[in-house]
């Protein structure tokens, strides 16, 4: 039997974190079983196997700071504070979604929560990450702008020309790369040039570093004072973060170019898995715990579910709504 670890972490802390992780998981399940029922259609990129990444990224943050992303950006705006059922709502093109049925899985926002999209096109969210750390800048604030992107991003002329900006003005932005280890089927080794995409930093004399994107602990611990000294001197951070999707790149995508033992090394390392595992050790939770509380947020999908299918579809009078400025 393995002896109880010690551990420096609050017990609600670390309950919390792993509810969330879980949470995260088991709601992009119901969007893929959602998605197969018909309840929606068009593009749908799940973040299954990643939910340390956002959990951990965020529990380092506080509510003032920015957030932008790409389009695999469910959990992360969830994470962030967003209502998961105008998350739902949302994909499910309702009224009560987070932009009113009209943006779909690949643009979620909220000005609330500061959580900028959602953005369909890869590396668009960039420069608009430079543009928010401008602002920021410009307005004296001591907040930060976290920029979620993926290991394809990096190879578009966009994020050159933000981190350049960022870089060049000393701007707030600290760039992700989730780098999941494929641009949609390519493997990005195949089409990039440098083994590591922290690299791509050195070119700007921008700060970098990687981590496993796997671990929790390993996330929070490391950004936190990445954080910490970006508010005291402002200037950009470029973070890779090694960590693996589960699913194909969408939910179209059998993923038949990586072998089942590629998946399987890194099923190993869940990151669920692996939280779960410390909680036990530390006798934060037992496995009748995990099995509870895996139970009571698949009951709270199931609401929020019947929450997104019962709300009703845009009216075909607001087609025009918020298309241009008044």
């Amino acid at each position: 039997m393995a002896a109880e670890a010690k551990t420096k972490y609050d017990r609600d802390f670390l309950t919390s974190v792993y509810k969330e992780m879980v949470f995260g998981r088991r709601f992009e399940e119901r969007v893929n079983q959602a998605y197969q029922k018909g309840k929606f259609a068009g593009f749908c990129h799940l973040h299954i196997g990643q939910e340390a990444v956002c959990v951990g990224v965020q529990r380092a943050l506080r509510p003032t700071d920015y957030m932008i992303s790409g389009y695999r950006s469910h959990t992360q705006a969830i994470s962030k504070g967003m209502d998961p059922k105008a998350v739902l709502s949302e994909l499910f093109g309702k009224v009560d979604g987070c932009v009113r049925g009209k943006g779909g899985s690949m643009h979620m926002f909220s000005k609330e929560y500061r959580f900028l999209g959602g953005h369909g096109i890869v590396g668009g969210q960039t420069p608009i990450a430079a543009g928010v750390g401008f602002a920021i800048k410009y307005d004296k604030k001591d907040d930060i702008i976290v920029c979620y992107l993926g290991d394809g991003a990096c190879n578009q002329g966009q994020f050159f020309e933000a981190l350049n900006m960022a870089a060049t003005w000393n701007l707030p932005v600290l760039f992700i790369i989730e780098n999941n280890q494929y641009g949609m089927g390519t493997d990005f080794r195949r089409v990039t040039s440098v083994d590591r995409l922290s690299k791509r930093a050195l070119a700007f004399d921008i700060d970098n570093s990687e981590v496993d994107g796997m671990d929790f602990l390993k996330v929070y611990e490391h950004v936190g004072p990445i954080v910490a000294k970006m508010r005291k001197k402002p200037k950009p951070y470029l973070l890779e973060v090694h960590t693996y999707r589960y699913r194909g790149h969408s939910v179209s995508d059998p993923a038949a170019y990586r072998t089942k033992d590629e998946v399987a090394q890194f099923q190993a390392r869940d990151p669920i898995t692996t939280l779960g595992e410390y909680l036990k050790k530390s006798k934060v939770a037992t496995e009748e715990d995990l099995k509870t509380w895996d139970k009571e947020i698949k009951d709270q999908l199931t609401e929020i579910e019947a929450f997104a299918d019962a709300s009703p579809k845009p009216a075909l009078s607001e087609l025009w709504d918020n298309v241009f400025a008044d």
